[in-house]
């Protein structure tokens, strides 16, 4: 009989404490009229002042999420995947379009399309946004990654962790590997892609149908591209390409813009905060370089996502999310 109603006592304490969890995580942190998490941020650059766009979903002192999307020039979007999986588990977690993609201002001056002024937009939202070392993660996806290493090489005091998705620490090296994944094309499909770049045919409906019939489907999405999730799609839809073209160049299979030459390799040792490298078997980043680029981090922790691709948060759900989950976690419950 004690037993019996000790056990009693302790699922009602665990059901109290779970309550209680949940309570805290859907407390608004606002005052007045709620409009679901969303803050514009105003962000000064050399060209004025713009407003960036942000959403908060839930509630967790220790641990908030910032999203950097990818692209570059993407939306958040395709980060909305995270809804199914993040709030049971408590997780905070927070979307933000850069400057000139998605619900933010886009001003249409390629000069504020630069590394060092994303940095410091990145440090003006968090200042807005009230993160700090106590509980700011970041989680870079692609281009996100670049700009989330390349934040954490000047401010990683204000950060607790972070997580680099599907993103190599060299662009010369990402360059590299995208001639090794181009030789795995038919030779007459990859004939017929470069004899569209000669004649810089990018905007050839033919070009983007090559890619997405013989490349994206395979390092991208390892979907049918019809099958494609819809906020993949969506946020795709909404690609600013003179923020693509700028950074990226006019390639998928290659970089010429202002990141070509971008390579942090030789200081990762220097990023001591939890780090967290996430590769995939068929990405358009090099799985073993991100492997390799997980050691370098005197924290960090690779997860390797065998079913996956450049979108491995959709083609290897599961591991992805789990492995999320995992890090996200430890330390924090």
């Amino acid at each position: 009989m004690k037993k019996t109603v000790l056990i009693l006592f302790l699922l009602m304490l665990i059901s109290c404490k779970k309550q209680e969890k949940e309570s805290i995580y859907f407390q608004t942190n606002s005052v007045g009229i709620q409009v679901g998490g969303v803050q514009k941020v105003a962000i000064k650059t050399p060209k004025g002042t713009f407003q960036v766009w942000t959403k908060r979903i839930g509630n967790n002192p220790k641990v908030k999420l910032l999203l950097l999307n990818g692209g570059p020039g993407m939306s958040h979007e395709y980060f909305e995947c995270m809804e199914n999986f993040l709030p049971k588990e408590g997780i905070e977690f927070i979307y933000y379009d850069q400057l000139g993609t998605g619900f933010s201002d886009n001003p249409k001056d390629t000069t504020l399309w630069d590394l060092p002024r994303y940095v410091e937009e990145l440090e003006q939202v968090r200042v807005a946004l009230h993160l700090d070392k106590n509980n700011f993660y970041v989680l870079g996806h692609s281009w996100g990654g670049i700009l989330a290493m390349q934040y954490a090489l000047k401010y990683q005091n204000h950060l607790k962790g972070m997580i680099v998705s599907n993103m190599m620490a060299s662009c010369p090296k990402y360059g590299d590997y995208s001639k090794v994944l181009q030789k795995q094309l038919t030779p007459t499909v990859l004939q017929s892609i470069q004899d569209l770049e000669a004649k810089k045919e990018y905007s050839n409906p033919k070009y983007m149908e090559l890619l997405m019939a013989h490349y994206y489907n395979q390092h991208i999405l390892r979907l049918p591209v019809n099958d494609w999730p819809e906020p993949v799609t969506r946020s795709m839809g909404r690609l600013n390409q003179s923020l693509y073209i700028t950074m990226q160049g006019p390639s998928e299979m290659g970089l010429s813009g202002k990141l070509t030459n971008w390579d942090v390799s030789k200081e990762l040792k220097n990023i001591t905060i939890p780090t967290l490298v996430i590769g995939a078997q068929y990405d358009t980043m090099d799985p073993k370089y991100m492997e390799w680029m997980s050691t370098q981090f005197p924290k960090g922790m690779y997860l390797y996502c065998s079913k996956g691709s450049h979108m491995s948060m959709y083609d290897d759900q599961q591991m992805y999310m789990n492995g999320l989950l995992k890090f996200l976690k430890k330390g924090n419950d």
